[in-house]
């Protein structure tokens, strides 16, 4: 237990010496930048390659369970529609990029303390953690949202295509699915828990590879660590945050 409030001290710690008004705006935006292509536009294929076939799978499995003459065709897409935009594509799919985006923060970090390059930093009067981590937070944060935007169209696509390729379901009851009693506050709250549970991911795996105290083996368990401590809280806050927004 007072390993945890350490821990979790330090964390609150570094995120004050984190979120402090940068030095240089110019290097700032020039790193976020890098950081939105490095994070972000590199998950795309992986968020689009994954909610094809989630949403394929999803529309096959409800197809499958619900053919029942007392059950409307359309609630196939109804119900693909719900599971994509609810919580696949905004917890599930930051859970897969908690272990692309938080192992890859975590071992960049991590490389840099063990090299000292932290250290170089920190004797030249630079916050480190202001210049490292905050662009990489601001970054995810902004982009998160457009990763959403395709995790939703691809999903709902994959079903579509199911569709298209099989019997189980015609296009056009599909369609009316996907369409009926649609909220579109759903999206709104797909995309906020998204951003908060980037942060989480970055913020996380920033932390354990900051503080990587050893070698090689040490960056590489600061990476799995960061990883499940991230999945953790994200399941964690995706419960709070449910009963907060939709209960």
């Amino acid at each position: 237990m007072i390993k945890a409030f350490h821990k979790f001290g330090e964390y609150v710690l570094l995120m004050y010496k984190t979120f402090s008004i940068p030095e240089r705006w110019s290097v700032f935006f020039k790193q976020t930048l890098r950081e939105i292509s490095k994070l972000g536009v590199d998950s795309l294929w992986i968020v689009v390659f994954i909610s094809i076939f989630i949403g394929a799978v999803i529309t096959i499995q409800v197809s499958l369970n619900i053919s029942s003459p007392l059950i409307p065709d359309f609630t196939v897409g109804y119900i693909t529609r719900e599971v994509i935009l609810l919580e696949f594509s905004s917890s599930i799919m930051c859970l897969i990029l908690a272990g692309k985006v938080g192992s890859n923060v975590a071992s960049e970090l991590g490389t840099m303390r063990v090299t000292e390059q932290i250290d170089a930093l920190e004797i030249m009067g630079i916050n480190s953690a202001n210049y490292l981590i905050l662009p990489k937070i601001v970054a995810f944060v902004i982009f998160i949202p457009v990763l959403v935007i395709f995790s939703m169209f691809f999903g709902i696509g994959g079903g579509y295509f199911i569709g298209w390729a099989t019997d189980m379901i015609t296009m056009a009851k599909y369609e009316y699915g996907i369409q009926y009693w649609f909220v579109p506050w759903y999206i709104g709250y797909s995309i906020i828990k998204s951003m908060v549970f980037a942060f989480i991911i970055v913020s996380a795996a920033s932390y354990y590879g900051y503080y990587v105290k050893g070698g090689a083996l040490q960056v590489g368990k600061a990476s799995t660590d960061s990883v499940v401590m991230s999945s953790v809280l994200i399941l964690a806050m995706d419960l709070v945050m449910t009963h907060l927004m939709l209960g």
